[in-house]
């Protein structure tokens, strides 16, 4: 079983992130090329068959479990911003990591060794392998995990306004209950996690189904728990037409976009409109109550409402 004990002040400093954490959802990812999960099997075989080879050499470090070394996904804002604290890690870190994770029963591989060692030329494999998969397995499916990031954080957010603290929490996952103070998840392993006060941040992943995974890091500690929808039942942008027919392609982007607070500035941008035909849009869909805006300053911030929320959850639902 795995126990998180939460203090009044732990309880007060909950979050969650901003964004998928891509070496977070790396890790994972090639958790799930180890993994037997049957969701995954397109996707395994696919992946598998495109891997580049030098990144394999990170297949011995990151078991089907998910648990592999923490120095390898520590959470960031960006793939350059992941590696640079990949690789800067200290080494009796790494070398902690490895032995963790290589214990019992598991031998490192050579190269593993010399990592743990602070050798050079293992350092510069693994910034090679990384690299490799960022490219290999990350790249082409990034858009569907952001999008499923922003859609289970919208989600959550919408839950935590309506129901609460300790049902959102108590409902990131099946099973999940409250014991006093303590949230409880069913677990092959017996952990337990005391906070401290230093709060929680919560990190859905669209790679992972199983259980709840605890990292203490640095940066602080994150819950990564399974995103409602995992990234093979997420509908390729290429082929998701059904919200497109009903309010158009370019309105339906603007929508997608706005499952997290956006500018117009910021519409502009990602989406290459006019500043005039993105204020066409949001104003549209304010009147069809799909999307509301705050004004901050001279700031505006346009973000869905639940209704907006509810018709992007259905998409693609039908015969």
């Amino acid at each position: 079983m795995l126990r998180v004990r939460f203090t009044t002040e732990d309880l007060l400093r909950v979050t969650f992130a901003d964004e998928p954490a891509p070496m977070v959802e790396l890790t994972l990812a090639l958790a799930a090329l180890r993994r037997s999960d049957p969701l995954f099997a397109p996707w395994r075989q696919r992946t598998a068959r495109t891997l580049p080879g030098a990144a394999r050499p990170l297949l011995d470090l990151v078991p089907a479990t998910g648990k592999g070394p923490l120095f390898l996904d520590p959470p960031s804002r960006g793939t350059e911003e992941g590696l640079d604290r990949v690789l800067s890690a200290p080494v009796p870190y790494v070398r902690g990591e490895l032995v963790r994770i290589h214990a019992p029963g598991r031998r490192p591989t050579p190269w593993a060794r010399l990592l743990a060692e602070g050798d050079r030329e293992a350092r510069r494999t693994l910034e090679d392998a990384v690299r490799a998969a960022i490219g290999g397995v990350l790249a082409r499916p990034w858009e569907r995990v952001r999008a499923g990031f922003d859609a289970e954080r919208a989600w959550r957010l919408q839950t935590l306004a309506g129901q609460g603290l300790r049902a959102t929490l108590e409902g990131l996952t099946a099973g999940a209950r409250w014991n006093g103070s303590t949230l409880e998840f069913d677990s092959a392993d017996d952990v337990e996690v005391t906070l401290d006060g230093q709060g929680l941040t919560l990190l859905p992943s669209v790679f992972w189904t199983g259980r709840p995974l605890v990292g203490r890091y640095v940066h602080g500690t994150f819950l990564v728990y399974p995103a409602l929808a995992p990234l093979p039942l997420l509908d390729d942008p290429a082929t998701g037409h059904s919200l497109a027919a009903l309010l158009g392609r370019t309105r339906a982007a603007v929508l997608e976009q706005l499952v997290r607070p956006r500018t117009s500035t910021d519409l502009v941008r990602d989406l290459g409109l006019a500043k005039s035909s993105v204020s066409e849009h949001t104003k549209a869909l304010r009147a069809a109550r799909l999307i509301t805006a705050q004004r901050d300053g001279r700031t505006v911030w346009h973000s869905c409402t639940p209704l907006g929320l509810e018709l992007l959850s259905t998409r693609g639902s039908g015969p």
